[in-house]
Parts: C-alpha cells; structure tokens; sequence
C-alpha cells in the first residue's frame, strides 16, 4: 500500500497516478475525508480513556467516570468503523506508475522497445502448436475436457521431457546467480493475497478462492514466495535476497470467453519457474533491469525470437509500478505472445506485508521484484511452432538435450 503521509503530502500526483492506470481518482478525496475523521476520534477516544484511567487510578467511583464510560461505548464502535472504511478505501489505492512508463489506457497503447532474432520462417505452412502436439501424441485437451472441463490439457511424453528440461535450465541457470531454490506452497491465506496486493479491484475474480478453509490457488508462485518473510525484518547485509520457485498456477480466466483459448495458450493450471527479490530501495531499479536480462538471457539460450515490451499505465495493475513482458514469436499463429514479465513493486508490496531491512540501527521498508523465468506450457508452446519440421516433427533445443537425451521428437 502507499504510506498515509505521502498521500497527504503528494494528494495530486496521487490521483494522476491512479487515473493513469485507469480507476477513480475520487478515492483520494475519499481517503483524505475518512482519515481526517479516523484521526480527529482517534484524540477524542485516547483523551477519554486518559481521564477514564485517571479517575480510575484515584480510586473514586463518580457520575464523571460513569460518563466517560458511556462516551467510549458511543466513541471506540464509531471509530472502530471509521478504521475500517479508511482501511478499506487505502487498500483500494494502487502504486503509482514509475516516472518512465508511458501513460495509456490499455494494452493496445504498449511499446515495444526492442526485438531479438528474427522471426521463424518456412518453406511450408507453419502449424499451430495443437496441431503439432496432437500429432505427435503429445498434448491432450479433448480428455483434458472430459476429466475437468474445457481450458485444461494433458501434456504426455516428449512435452512431459521438454518440461522438466526447461525447469532445468532455469534452476541450472539461476542458482548460478545465487538464486536459492524453493518449491512453495499453491494454497495460502487470504491474508497473504491481500499483502501481494492482488484482491482489490476485481483481482479475486481471476482466483480460485476455497471460502471454506480462508485458502487461495495461487496464480503464480510469486504470490506464495513474497509472504514468506511477512513482518520480518531482514539484515541489509543478505540483500538482495533470490528465490526461484517452481509451482502449479491457477487461474480463473474470467472475461477472456472466445480469446486464445485454443490448445494449452491461456489454461486454468499450468507450471511455472518464477523469480523474486527483496531488494534495498536504491537497488530496485537496478534489479529490475537485472530481472529482465535474465529473462531474455533464457529465452537466447532456446534461440526463440521476441521482442520485449514495455506496460503502458493502464496494463500495469494494482502492485507494479513498472512492468515489461517477454512476448516470444509464434509462427504458427504469426503472432507475437507473452511468454514472461518482470515487474517491479517497490515498497508497496512489503508494507502490506510489514517486511523491513536493517542498516546501521534503522530500519526501513524492502522493494520486491518478480519475473517469469519460464511459464512451461507458453514456452513449450513456442518451441514446437519456431522448431517445426515439414514432415510434422520438431527439433528439440540444443540447450536441453542433455536433459532429453534426443535431438528431435517424431511422430
């Protein structure tokens, strides 16, 4: 969440940020009336109580004790609401979008700031990867459908190989940087949603809530690994702090009815290889460069052409202030598509969380980060269209064979 004293110091700028990604503007002035009513009973309760433990510490039962005490059960219920509804309109209160993100409504005003490779061509008509992994006995949504509905698939032998080669890969590449390996839960409070910052404005709509046990489905492991440190305070010495987590992700998919929902593009689960980062404010920059690299340095080590894209205000979403995907060239939809993303969230994750550094006697707030290192079924996706062969078959990566043991994957 953004601090109370810079919402009060920077009212403006506040609710510029806010219409820049896109919501009400209004929830400022709203913010700003409740706090100053939260704050005015706040010095009415504690005068209260004050005189109340006066009276009571002389010993003397009064008519002024008695009135006090029946001021404080009208007062403390009436600022008790008051915390509430400004809890509720804070929390609603998204970061604010970095000084170099370019304001926009949506998606379609994203810029692409670079490409890499250039994309596959063929001398025969490129196919979709449904095509080619049905074909090769390897992707399986018509019994997906049957067992759990539509928006689920089976990957079976040689994309089952292709995964764990690309976990591989991931985990062989960043423990290498010092990342630290960690295989977290998919199921967590909603406490620890709502300090990532993702239930307000419409995010719980995406999730798979278990009402019954106060439980969440991840959507990504970065939900589950930033909470992990939740009101802890961390020595600046071990900063920045890496994980890699590899997990199972869930998503609703609510309002994409009709939009990429052919093969295992935009599923209910898929896998995933996720990074994040607890960073000094001065680092956080920095880091998310470093994030990025990271990224594109995977997507090389596979040759898969992209071209990395920079989030407008309005695509950015509640934590972020500033966001790039990785979008990987499809030939057999001759399109671009994300396939990664790293954003970065300052401190407005952390202060939800209450996780701190210390240095040198103070303490202070931690920056988070997150990135894709791979979304499997997107990347293998991938693979199969920019590695098609005419006759139907696909040569697997040089980089991963020594995990598969073959060259290329035949009908």
């Amino acid at each position: 969440m953004l601090d109370i004293q810079f919402i009060r110091e920077n009212t403006q700028k506040v609710k510029k940020g806010i219409s820049a990604k896109q919501l009400d503007p209004s929830l400022v002035d709203k913010l700003l009336e409740l706090d100053e009513e939260r704050k005015k009973l706040i010095v009415e309760v504690e005068a209260l109580r004050q005189e109340r433990n006066k009276i009571a510490k002389e010993g003397k039962a009064s008519d002024e004790g008695k009135k006090i005490k029946e001021e404080l059960k009208g007062k403390e219920p009436e600022l008790a609401k008051a915390e509430e509804e400004y809890q509720k309109i804070l929390n609603q209160i998204p970061n604010l979008p970095a000084e170099d993100v370019k304001e926009g409504k949506d998606e379609s005003e994203n810029e692409v700031v670079r490409s890499w490779g250039e994309p596959s061509k063929f001398d025969f008509e490129a196919k979709d990867h449904l095509a080619l992994g049905e074909a090769l006995d390897i992707i399986d949504v018509e019994r997906a459908a049957k067992v759990s509905g539509a928006r689920f698939g089976y990957l079976k032998g040689d994309a089952v190989l292709l995964e764990f080669a690309l976990v591989q890969l991931a985990l062989e590449t960043l423990m290498k940087e010092g990342f630290v390996p960690v295989i977290p839960p998919v199921l967590i409070k909603k406490e620890s949603m709502w300090g990532m910052g993702y239930l307000e404005n419409g995010g719980e709509e995406n999730m798979y809530v278990l009402d019954k046990d106060g439980l969440i489905l991840v959507g990504t492991s970065e939900q589950s690994l930033g909470p992990m440190h939740t009101n802890e305070v961390l020595e600046a010495g071990k900063l920045p702090l890496r994980y890699v987590g590899f997990s199972p992700c869930f998503r609703r998919e609510t309002g994409t009815s009709g939009k990429d929902i052919k093969g295992i593009l935009r599923v209910h689960q898929f896998d995933k290889v996720e990074m994040f980062s607890f960073v000094k404010p001065e680092e956080s920059d920095k880091e998310h460069d470093y994030f990025l690299s990271l990224e594109e340095k995977l997507l090389q080590a596979l040759e898969i052409p992209y071209q990395v894209v920079k989030m407008c205000s309005g695509d950015l979403g509640g934590p972020a202030t500033r966001k790039y995907d990785l979008e990987a060239w499809m030939p057999g939809q001759g399109t671009y598509r994300e396939v990664t993303s790293a954003s970065t969230t300052t401190d407005f994750q952390a202060r939800r969380l209450n996780i701190k550094y210390r240095e040198g006697g103070k303490t202070e707030y931690v920056h988070t980060l997150n990135g894709t290192a791979f979304a499997i079924g997107r990347t293998i996706i991938a693979i199969l269209e920019n590695y098609q062969e005419k006759d139907g078959s696909v040569i697997i990566p040089d980089v991963l064979r020594k995990w598969i043991g073959k060259d290329k994957i035949t009908p």
